[in-house]
């Protein structure tokens, strides 16, 4: 049978709506944000729109339909994905969180746990986040290091039947919620005992967001992404049921794998998506201006050249994208895709809108265009959800090593 990559009807419907969503509702984003000077209250003026996204089925569409979702396939996922991150990065941002909050629960929870905390979610969708509190503030690229005392400083001591939580996160996207006082719920990563090693000690407990002890201290102000919650969050003797914890103390760093391969793959949809809109910025300014000469900046052959390679350079890493997330939807457990996938499209999108800017001039570094927003956006994602250099180059380095390592089993599908 031949490869066809042709979307089939229902894939054009979901890019559709994605696409039309976007357009109709998104694009008012950076203008409500842009007179806000905190990163919470930018946040907070983003609910509305989250919840739009909501009533459309964009949050039910990150959940399989056993568990009341709408079971999009991670591919399908990414078509939506690029949609929406074309016109703006923030409320898309929003939406993957809960769905990097709620993976650990969905590829290693019980039936039971499934069916609760997703049911919890799916009830108020347009209200309730959850988080993925992994970064720790002294940093998360060693989150996996075997060494007792190194790694994850976050504590989960087991008394009777109940886990007792301290610990400190940061970068706990929609850590917040949308009233400040915390998530609806929190996927923690922790250590059990502070003396035993990653492969016995690291773990995830679900944290439900209005349990005592939780608090939001703060929130980071990054350059990008500026309507984004990245709050601090410290845990304070936060005590959950024993039975919240996904799987036993040890399983954690397969599961963080797990779930950061997840959105590695949906990262490289929202570069894609990042770089179409720089590139379509740029398409249109060199046929509309000459730039005080007498013929349009397109009719430059160096400038219809760097078009050429920004145009290649954003079907290459669309098509990666589409590969890496079939990979994901046969073989969740194969990941090498998703992980290239991640670090060949960050690092393409600052290069790609870096180069729209060349072609558009001084203007781009103002607010005469997207252009300077959109790197710093960009910027963002080679950076987070794990960095390239710390974690995922690392990452991919391991697999090379693993013993019957083929080079060609990803590319074959097999």
């Amino acid at each position: 049978m031949a490869i066809d990559f042709a979307l089939s009807p229902e894939q054009q419907t979901v890019q559709a709506n994605a696409r039309e969503f976007a357009r109709t509702v998104l694009s008012e984003v950076r203008s409500l944000i842009a007179p806000l000077a905190r990163p919470e209250d930018r946040f907070f003026a983003t609910q509305p729109m989250y919840a739009q996204l909501a009533k459309a089925g964009f949050v039910h569409a990150l959940f399989p339909t056993e568990y009341g979702g709408r079971g999009l396939s991670t591919l399908d996922f990414a078509l939506a994905a690029e949609e929406l991150t074309a016109v703006d990065i923030n409320v898309p941002t929003t939406l993957l969180g809960c769905g990097l909050g709620m993976e650990p629960i969905l590829g290693f929870g019980t039936e039971e746990q499934k069916r609760r905390f997703v049911g919890e979610i799916l009830e108020e969708p347009e209200r309730r986040l959850a988080s993925f509190a992994l970064t720790e503030t002294t940093g998360g690229a060693n989150y996996d290091n075997p060494a007792p005392g190194a790694g994850v400083r976050t504590l989960a001591r087991r008394e009777g039947d109940e886990w007792v939580i301290n610990g400190k996160k940061h970068f706990t996207n929609n850590g917040s919620g949308w009233d400040g006082n915390g998530a609806h719920l929190f996927t923690v990563v922790c250590r059990t005992d502070p003396d035993k090693p990653t492969p016995e000690s690291l773990a995830i407990i679900v944290v439900p967001g209005n349990t005592p002890g939780i608090e939001v201290v703060g929130y980071l102000d990054t350059p990008g992404h500026r309507a984004v919650a990245s709050p601090i969050v410290h845990f304070n003797d936060v005590r959950v049921p024993a039975e919240n914890i996904l799987g036993k103390p040890g399983d954690a760093p397969r599961m963080v794998r797990h779930t950061s391969c997840w959105m590695a793959a949906i990262i490289g949809a929202a570069s894609v998506g990042v770089m179409r809109h720089a590139f379509e910025s740029a398409l249109e300014f060199t046929k509309t201006d000459k730039r005080g000469g007498d013929i349009l900046v397109i009719e430059h052959q160096n400038v219809g050249y760097m078009l050429a390679d920004l145009k290649m350079r954003i079907e290459a890493a669309r098509y990666l994208t589409w590969k890496a997330c079939h990979q994901l939807d046969r073989d969740p457990g194969r990941d090498e895709l998703a992980i290239m996938t991640k670090v060949y499209s960050s690092e393409l999108c600052v290069q790609v809108v870096y180069d729209a800017m060349r072609l558009v001039g001084v203007n781009s570094y103002s607010d005469l265009s997207p252009l300077a927003g959109l790197m710093q956006d960009a910027l963002c994602f080679p950076l987070y959800d794990g960095g390239n250099m710390g974690v995922r180059r690392r990452q991919l380095h391991r697999t090379f090593m693993t013993p019957g390592y083929d080079p060609m089993a990803s590319a074959e599908g097999r």
